[in-house]
This record gives C-alpha cells, structure tokens and sequence, in this order.
C-alpha cells in the first residue's frame, strides 16, 4: 500500500495553497446542489476536479547551468522584444530583453523564481484586465512586478499580469528574501501573462510560439555567460 500511495503522489502534482478556498468553494457549492436536487453529483465531481487541476504545482527541475534566467511559467512565448521595464520597480528606463509568456486556462498556473539570488522589490498596481495576449496589458492591466538580483549583481524583473479572467495575483515573497531557481513563488488565477525582463547584453534562447516549462526552459543566457 506504501508503494501504491507513493506512485498516486507521483502521478497526481499537489495543489497550491493558493487555491484551497477556490476548490473547496467549488465542492461546497456542487454537494448543497446534490443535496436540494438529487442531481449532479457527477458535473459537480467533475467541476472540482476541473478546478483542482487548474492549481497544480507539479514538481518541476532546474537545469544544472549557471548563468541563466528560466521561466517563470508554463505556457507560449507571445513577445520577444524589447521594453522599458516597470517603472514602480526604480530600474533606469532604458528598453531591455523582455520575454512574455501567454498562459491559457489550461496551463500550470503557479510562478517560479527565474534565477538563484535575493528579491530587491515586490510590487503590486492596480488595473485594468484586458485580454492577456494583447501587447498593451504589459502596461495597462493589474500586475505584480518582482525584481531579483544574482550573486553576480546581475537584475532580473519578473511581472505577474492578470488576464481577461484573472482577478487574484498571489505573491509569496517578500524583499529581502533569498530564492532559488524553479521554486515556486507566487499564482496568478485564470488566464495570465508573464513578462520577464532581462539585464542589458543578455541572449534571448527562446521564441515566439515556443512552449515554455517553469522552472526549467532557459529563457535566456545572462551577459558574459553565452
């Protein structure tokens, strides 16, 4: 039986914290119509279950390189430009590397640290939730911009954007703290965007279209690392 659990935890990624009350209310919500109706008690089965998958945080591995940023989340490379980073993070507003990350309603939804280093800045604004794959959510729509800096001093932004559905931005780290690469830090609930902003001279390794594995695709080579 040991064995048989061990293989079930294996199979089936655990949930994030973050959506607990989500799928709980869900849960509630289908057993007090089963309860009035006599019905549904397969739809509501299978809602919960929906729901539950859409908060997994399956286990993920870094790779052993040094000197490059990884994804921050599932999903599709939809910008590979350049762009002026936020502005509430005080980074100087020059355009640098940014890559952007579409995530469906079908994809992992949790975040993950790009690179190994200490969180500078956590910051969060208000907005608007246009839909997530338009270029102009990157300013407009409600976002959480997290600013990291390697041992090598080199400074990494990381932006959580609500989408069209999303209404909720999870952040789990604070200034100050020391992170690692691929762990996960923070939730964006519905469709999403990330937007990773890279330090001056780094080499971009991915493309739009391209799929994306938090915590493990390189998205980029850091300068004086290619």
């Amino acid at each position: 039986m040991p064995h048989v659990a061990g293989l079930v935890r294996a199979a089936i990624p655990p949930m994030h914290p973050g959506g607990r009350p989500i799928v709980a209310g869900v849960a509630l919500t289908a057993a007090v119509l089963h309860a009035l109706t006599g019905r549904g008690a397969v739809a509501g089965a299978l809602a919960t279950a929906a729901t539950a998958a859409f908060f997994r945080e399956p286990r993920r591995v870094p790779p052993p390189r040094a000197g490059v940023v990884l994804a921050a989340a599932d999903g599709t490379v939809a910008v590979v430009s350049e762009g002026p980073p936020p502005p509430e993070l005080g980074l100087p507003p020059d355009p640098v590397p940014r890559v952007s990350v579409f995530l469906s309603v079908l994809d992992v939804h949790v975040q993950r640290i790009p690179v190994d280093g200490r969180v500078l800045a956590v910051e969060y604004r208000p907005g608007t939730f246009l839909s997530a794959d338009l270029d102009k959510a990157s300013e407009d729509n409600e976002r959480n911009a997290l600013l990291l800096e390697t041992a090598g001093g080199d400074r990494v932004a990381v932006v959580q954007i609500a989408g069209l559905l999303a209404r909720r931005i999870v952040c789990d780290v604070h200034p100050g703290n020391e992170v690692a690469a691929g762990e996960t830090y923070g939730l964006i609930r519905f469709g999403s965007r990330v937007d990773t902003y890279l330090p001056p001279g780094s080499r971009v390794t991915v493309s739009v279209g391209q799929r994306t594995i938090g915590g493990e695709t390189v998205l980029a080579e850091l300068p004086g690392n290619g």
